[in-house]
C-alpha cells in the first residue's frame, strides 16, 4: 500500500511544480539503449521460421511487429494492460489515482497503475518496481519515450521485450515455446494466456505450474468477457523450430552478421522430407543414415534440404550435412557418359554396343552382377546400368572430357589421383549430393547447366554453360523415364538413375520430372560398407517417396527439340549403327592434338593444332569460325576467360572438338 500513496504523493508533486519544470525533466533524461538485440532467425521462402538461434546471453527473442501478431491478442492487452494507452502521454494519472484510492481503501493491491510504457521502461532497464527511486525513474523513462517513439514503437518493445519464463522473451518466442505456432495465429486462450504470463512470468509457467496458469488466463479472459475459458491449456513447452537446421547452420556462418536470413527451402516440403528421413531409417540397427535435396531445375532454387535423418548426437552422425560429404557415385554418372556421346555423335540411343568381357589397357571392368548381354542398343545398355558399353564410350570421348562436363555442370569432383582413367565413369571419382543433383537438374534442364541455389535473396546465375545439346538431352530423359522400376513403386513420367559404389558404401537415386529434380543418398556416415546394400533397393524408394510428398501431379518432361533424330537402328547413318572403333572404320579423321580435352588455359594466344584429316581446316570457338587454314597448326586470340568449345572441320566436313576452360 505505501507505494501506491507514494504514488499519490508523486501525482500531486508533479502538479505542484509546474509544466515546464516537468518538460525540462523529461527532456533531460539520459535513455537506455532501445537496440533490441534479437534472435537471428532463418525463415522459409514464405517467411515461416525454419530455426532461430539465442541472443548471446542464452534467451530466446524473436523480432516482432504489431502487424505480424494476432489483433485480438492486441486489443486483450490493451485492455487488460493499459486501455488509454492510445491517449495517454506515458503516465496514465487516471489508473494511478484509482489504483491508490484501491490500495487506501482495501489496504492492499487491487490493480496496477502502471502504463504499457512504463512497463517498457522497466524492461528496457531491468529495473525494479517496488521502490520510490525504481518508480520515479519509470515514470520518467516513459515520458521521454512518448516524446521521441510512436505508440506502435513503443508497442513493439514491448513484444519484444515482455519476460514469459525461464528465458523466453518476446511474445513471438512465447507463442513458439508454449502453443508451437506463431503469434499471428493464436486462439483466445492463448492469447490470454500470453496477456497474463509477464506479470508473474515464472510463477505462471504452463509447462511448470498449468493451475496457476489457468487461474491467471481466466482472469483475463473473464474482465474481457470472452467465452474461451473451456479451452485446454497446453502443459508442454516446445522446441523452438529447428527446420533445415543444416542448411540454416550454413547460411548462418555464410553471413553471420545477419539477424534474419532467408532461404529457398519450401517450411511444409521440408518438414514432410524430414518425415520421410526419418521413417527410412527407423529400425535399422546398422545406423545408415541418409541425405536428400529436392530442387528445381528451371530456377535452381532448393526446395528442400535434409541433411541427415536427425539433427541430433544418435549415433547416426545426425549433425553432419551428409549433402556436402564426398562420396563415389556409382553408376550415376552413366547418364553424363551417354549423353556425351549423343552430343558428338559418337553414339544413338539405338545404336548397337557391345557387353562382353573387355581389356581396356589393362583394366577389365566387370558388370555387377559379373554376366555379359552381347550386342545390345544403348539405351538398353543405360537403362540395365552395365557396366562394359559405358566405359567403352568413355574411351571413345577420353576421361578427361567427362571431367570437364562435370567441371562445367557447376560440380566439383574429387579424383582420388592426379589424372582421371576410365574408372570415373563407374563412379570411380568423388562428388557430393549436393553436386550431383545440380549435374542432373542441368540435363533435366536441356542439358543448360543450372546453378544451385539456397539464398532466396540470391540471383539466379545466368551462366551459358552448356553440358550437352538439348537432344542429347532429351534422349536421356526418354532413356530413363522408362527404366525399369523397383518392385511395387510406379513413379510414371519420372526420369531416374540408380547407382552403387563399391563395397557397398553408398546407394543412390537420383530422378527428375519436367520442374523438379530429387536426389538421394543412403549410407553409413563414416563410409564403412552397407552389406548388401544396393541404390535400387534402399535409395530408389525414398526417391519417389520423395517425389509424391513434392507434388501431387509429375509434370511432363520437356518435348524433343526439332533436330532430335528419333528412328530405329536401321535407319541411322552406318556409323552410328554400330558402336565400335570408329577410326578404324573411318580412317583419316581429323583429331584436335592441341589443346587436349579439359586442357585449363592462360594466355590471350593459343596455337591449336589438327592431326588426320584433310585440309583447308576450319576452326570454330563456340561455334563461330576463327580461322581457316591449309596447316595443321594456327594461331588465335583466346576466346576469353571461361568453358570454351574448340572445333576443327575438314574438307570432308568431318570434325572433331575438344572442351577446354581459359583462367
Amino acid at each position: 500500500m505505501t507505494r501506491w500513496l507514494i504514488t499519490l504523493a508523486m501525482c500531486l508533486w508533479v502538479g505542484a511544480i509546474g509544466r515546464d519544470r516537468v518538460d525540462a525533466w523529461v527532456d533531460a533524461t539520459v535513455l537506455p539503449d532501445l537496440a533490441t538485440e534479437v534472435s537471428t532467425q532463418v525463415l522459409d521462402r514464405n517467411g515461416d521460421l525454419l530455426r532461430a538461434y539465442t541472443v548471446a546471453d542464452g534467451r530466446w527473442r524473436l523480432p516482432v511487429t504489431p502487424d505480424a501478431v494476432d489483433p485480438a491478442y492486441l486489443r486483450m492487452l490493451i485492455r487488460f494492460e493499459d486501455k488509454r494507452f492510445f491517449r495517454h502521454n506515458g503516465v496514465d494519472p487516471v489508473a494511478m489515482l484509482r489504483a491508490a484510492g484501491q490500495a487506501l481503501w482495501q489496504g492492499k493491491f487491487i490493480s496496477g497503475g502502471s502504463t504499457l510504457t512504463m512497463q517498457v521502461a522497466r524492461l528496457l532497464e531491468d529495473g525494479s518496481t517496488g521502490r520510490w527511486a525504481g518508480k520515479l525513474r519509470q515514470i520518467r523513462v516513459a515520458l521521454a519515450l512518448e516524446r521521441i517513439l510512436t505508440k506502435d514503437q513503443i508497442l513493439t518493445l514491448y513484444l519484444n521485450h515482455a519476460p514469459f519464463g525461464g528465458n523466453i522473451e518476446g511474445v513471438r518466442a512465447a507463442s513458439y515455446a508454449y502453443f508451437d505456432r506463431p503469434p499471428r495465429l493464436l486462439t483466445p486462450g492463448q492469447a490470454a494466456l500470453l496477456v497474463a504470463l509477464p506479470q508473474s512470468p515464472e510463477a505462471r509457467r504452463p509447462d511448470r505450474f498449468p493451475d496457476t496458469a489457468a487461474v491467471a488466463r481466466d482472469r483475463v479472459l473473464a474482465r474481457l468477457g470472452s467465452d474461451a475459458l473451456a479451452e485446454h491449456i497446453d502443459q508442454t513447452r516446445h522446441r523452438l523450430p529447428q527446420i533445415a537446421p543444416h542448411l540454416a547452420d550454413r547460411a548462418r556462418v555464410a553471413d553471420p552478421a545477419a539477424s534474419q536470413l532467408t532461404l529457398t527451402v519450401d517450411r511444409d516440403l521440408q518438414r514432410a522430407l524430414e518425415q520421410l528421413a526419418s521413417d527410412a531409417v527407423a529400425g535399422r540397427s546398422d545406423n545408415v543414415q541418409t541425405a536428400m535435396i529436392v530442387a528445381d531445375h528451371q530456377s535452381g532454387e532448393i526446395l528442400a534440404h535434409i541433411g541427415s535423418s536427425a539433427y541430433s548426437a544418435d549415433g547416426r552422425g545426425g549433425f553432419i550435412d551428409l549433402t556436402q560429404a564426398v562420396r563415389s557415385p556409382g553408376s550415376t554418372l552413366k547418364p553424363l557418359v551417354y549423353g556425351l556421346g549423343f552430343d558428338r555423335g559418337l553414339i544413338h540411343p539405338e545404336t548397337l554396343i557391345a557387353d562382353r568381357p573387355t581389356d581396356f589397357d589393362g583394366y577389365a571392368p566387370q558388370n555387377f552382377d559379373g554376366l555379359y548381354r552381347g550386342e545390345l542398343r544403348v539405351r538398353t545398355a543405360l537403362q540395365q546400368s552395365l557396366n562394359i558399353p559405358a566405359v567403352s564410350v568413355t574411351q571413345a570421348l577420353g576421361p578427361y572430357h567427362l571431367m570437364a562436363a562435370l567441371r562445367r555442370a557447376g560440380t566439383d569432383p574429387q579424383l582420388p589421383s592426379g589424372a582421371p582413367g576410365l574408372a570415373v565413369a563407374l563412379g570411380g571419382v568423388g562428388i557430393s549430393l549436393q553436386d550431383l543433383v545440380q549435374l542432373y537438374a542441368g540435363i533435366a534442364n536441356g542439358g543448360q547447366a543450372v546453378d544451385l541455389r539456397w539464398r532466396a535473396q540470391a540471383p539466379a546465375h545466368d551462366h551459358a554453360r552448356r553440358i550437352m545439346n538439348r537432344a542429347a538431352a532429351w534422349h536421356l530423359a526418354d532413356i530413363l523415364q522408362n527404366t525399369p522400376r523397383p518392385l511395387g513403386v510406379k513413379g510414371t513420367g519420372i526420369a531416374f538413375k540408380t547407382g552403387t559404389s563399391y563395397g557397398h558404401r553408398d546407394a543412390w537415386a537420383i530422378g527428375f520430372d519436367g520442374r523438379h529434380v530429387v536426389g538421394v543418398w543412403m549410407g553409413q556416415p563414416d563410409g564403412t560398407p552397407v552389406p548388401g546394400a544396393f541404390g535400387g533397393d534402399l535409395a530408389a524408394p525414398v526417391m519417389f517417396a520423395a517425389f509424391a510428398r513434392t507434388k501431387s501431379v509429375i509434370d511432363p518432361i520437356m518435348p524433343p527439340p526439332p533436330d532430335t533424330l528419333i528412328i530405329g537402328t536401321a535407319e541411322l547413318p552406318a556409323h552410328l549403327q554400330y558402336f565400335g572403333n570408329t577410326r578404324a572404320l573411318q580412317p583419316n579423321l581429323p583429331a584436335i592434338s592441341f589443346p587436349p580435352e579439359g586442357a585449363i588455359l592462360e594466355g590471350e594466344r593459343l596455337t591449336l593444332k589438327v592431326r588426320d584429316g584433310t585440309g583447308p581446316y576450319v576452326w570454330l570457338a563456340n561455334g563461330q569460325p576463327v580461322a581457316r587454314t591449309h596447316r595443321n597448326q594456327v594461331d588465335i586470340a583466346s576466346p576469353g576467360v571461361g568453358f570454351s568449345s574448340l572445333t576443327v572441320i575438314d574438307a570432308h566436313g568431318r570434325s572433331d572438338t575438344a572442351h577446354v576452360r581459359f583462367q
